[in-house]
């Protein structure tokens, strides 16, 4: 038997402005958009070649709202694998993407801290 994690809900607080970040900023490519509702719609965003998908949510009230940009409690969310780091990052800077830590060598390869456009913290991972 094989079992793998294939989304992760992100909740958001605009689809549109959601969609907009992560395809221009990260370069991830709009999976699917379909309407559910007059306020609902079933949004998938993924890094090319990615088996994981985010599912972005946009927050229905009050209490969701507060977990916008805020999903971990303050720590790193999501980890995100490259395999040309240097080019991603570089990519990161061209598009004003806020970095929260500088890259850094680590015993599992190179990493740094960015943040996504609600604050939510990833890790870009490269290999050693």
């Amino acid at each position: 038997m094989k079992n793998e994690i294939f989304q992760l809900t992100l909740v958001v607080r605009d689809y549109d402005e959601a969609i907009k970040f992560y395809r221009e900023k990260l370069s991830f490519k709009l999976l699917e958009d379909t309407r559910l509702s007059e306020t609902k719609r079933w949004v998938r965003v993924a890094p090319p070649g990615s088996t994981t998908s985010l599912l972005l949510g946009k927050a229905a009230n009050e209490e969701q709202e507060k977990a916008i940009g805020y999903q971990t409690g303050g720590r790193v969310f999501l980890f995100m694998h490259t395999d040309n780091f240097e080019a991603y990052y570089a990519m990161l800077l061209e598009n004003e993407v806020k970095i929260i830590r500088e890259p850094s060598e680590e015993a599992y390869g190179k990493v740094c801290v960015f943040a996504d456009l609600y604050g939510n913290l990833w890790d870009l991972i490269g290999p050693k």
